[in-house]
């Protein structure tokens, strides 16, 4: 063969190749945008065919490792010696989905193989949340949730003949800082136009109408971390502390701004705490890993949770003061009887630190956010994860960043209207209504928004952040 005949030959085997990696590209486009296309995805048409490629060979019809056989729909829904592989509506719960995107390669399916593909991953997650249809005729396996929220019959209900505003409060002299505290914590009246916000060693009291700062209550105990009015928005509970050193919860007439109780003897700050709807329950928790309740009339201890396996990080009792809600650091979150402390619902979903609790005015619905990026609406009746959003604040990637960014939920708040506020580490405040639907988000340019509240029966916002600023946003 002579050279231009090389020549000719390599440029028609270049552009051979060039043709073939276009259609490989193509084919994996394709590929992504129709698995992705896919709402309800079935057994039949799609599941199937992923699990013919990758596990049948250990879990099918010749062999079933741990007694499991995928080759069939019924055989999938009917496990194996581990138990159930797939939970309808919860594939974080799966047994299939958790053994293939394990990050432990000695543990991961299919054994001695990379990780299946993406976006087969993403679809039997689809399949699993979305009720493990068997075909495309088939029903989903989750039961629908009703997520709707009635007001109370009047928007007057249970709303005090003068609802408790400040007057003449003391004069407070503040701490000299070297820069401002971020706003850890803040709280609404349930009736009066008055917001509660963290300062350092002092609360802030603004008019939520005129925005304008209407005074101070002073907490030299060190800086609070949790803020919150007691139903009738009389008095206000402030817990926090300082660090490694002392951590107590002080009760504020709002009226007057006078001190009418002192509860704990911590030797650390408390960083989770809550006041029972009737006032007579007090719930602290930090890092000693334990939750401790105290009466408010004598100040004593009446019992003690003992549970969690790190700090405690949030506690929140429900309205109709039946039940309290404690979480902590390692993504534990369990349900108690207020007056006994016996444990009613273990919430198993978090991967990462909640970080904040929220109920519903109607109990019937417990919001948890945390570090793992998850919002999740828990149907308190059975623990069902309701609305289960994974990535509800999607991380920003500055130009120029590599690695894996954090997508942490840092707070969360109903309003009284039954939507949801959250704010997240993509520096976004959002506001869901009682469907999980987004309806309104704001983007920060500076800092991080780390607590937020619904203000003026849900029609405007008020966020702190980690620059020590307050913001004030219409929806």
């Amino acid at each position: 063969m002579t050279a231009a005949e090389l020549i000719l030959e390599g440029r028609l085997l270049e552009r051979a190749w060039g043709k073939f990696r276009i259609c490989v590209a193509i084919f994996s486009l394709l590929t992504s945008i129709s698995l992705h296309a896919v709402d309800q995805p079935n057994y039949d048409e799609h599941i199937k065919p992923i699990l013919r490629q990758h596990c049948l060979k250990c879990h099918g019809n010749d062999k079933q490792k741990a007694g499991l056989n995928l080759q069939s729909y019924e055989t999938t829904m009917t496990g194996g010696s581990g138990g159930q592989a797939v939970v309808p509506g919860r594939a974080s719960q799966s047994l299939l989905y958790e053994m293939i995107v394990d990050p432990d390669d000695d543990i991961r399916m299919p054994p001695n193989k990379p990780m299946i593909p993406k976006q087969q991953i993403d679809l039997i997650q689809k399949w699993i949340d979305s009720g493990v249809r068997e075909n495309s005729g088939s029903k989903s396996l989750v039961k629908t949730r009703d997520t709707s929220f009635s007001p109370m019959t009047s928007s007057t209900d249970g709303k005090p003949e003068n609802p408790a505003m400040p007057e003449n409060l003391p004069e407070v002299d503040l701490p000299k800082t070297v820069r401002s505290l971020p706003v850890l914590t803040m709280a609404t009246s349930p009736w009066a136009p008055l917001l509660a916000v963290a300062g350092q060693e002092h609360i802030k009291l603004f008019h939520i109408e005129s925005k304008q700062q209407l005074g101070l209550l002073p907490f030299p105990e060190g800086v609070p971390h949790v803020i919150r009015f007691s139903r009738d928005g009389a008095v206000l509970m402030v817990a926090g502390g300082r660090p490694v050193e002392s951590g107590s919860v002080v009760l504020y007439d709002v009226k007057s701004g006078s001190r009418l109780t002192s509860i704990g003897d911590e030797l650390d700050a408390i960083i989770a705490a809550d006041l029972s709807p009737d006032q007579k329950l007090v719930a602290i928790g930090g890092t000693n890993k334990v939750v401790k309740v105290y009466s408010t009339e004598n100040r004593k201890q009446l019992y003690q949770i003992d549970k969690h396996t790190d700090w405690v990080t949030t506690t929140a009792f429900s309205p109709d003061g039946k039940m309290i809600a404690t979480a902590d650091r390692a993504g534990g979150l369990h349900l108690w009887d207020a007056n006994s402390g016996g444990i009613i619902l273990s919430l198993l979903e978090h991967k990462a630190s909640v970080r904040a609790l929220s109920w519903r005015a109607d109990s019937k619905f417990l919001a948890s956010v945390g570090e793992d990026g998850r919002v999740i609406w828990w149907d308190v009746k059975d623990g069902w994860p309701t609305i289960n959003k994974n990535n509800a604040h999607p991380p920003h990637r500055p130009e120029g960043t590599y690695g894996t960014l954090p997508n942490g939920v840092l707070t969360a708040s109903f309003g009284t209207n039954g939507n949801l506020v959250t704010a997240g580490r993509d520096q976004c405040v959002r506001i869901w209504d009682t469907k999980g639907k987004q309806i309104k988000s704001f983007k920060f340019e500076a800092g991080l928004p780390i607590s937020a509240v619904l203000l003026n029966g849900g029609k405007n916002v008020a966020t702190g952040d980690s620059l020590g600023i307050l913001h004030f946003g219409d929806l």
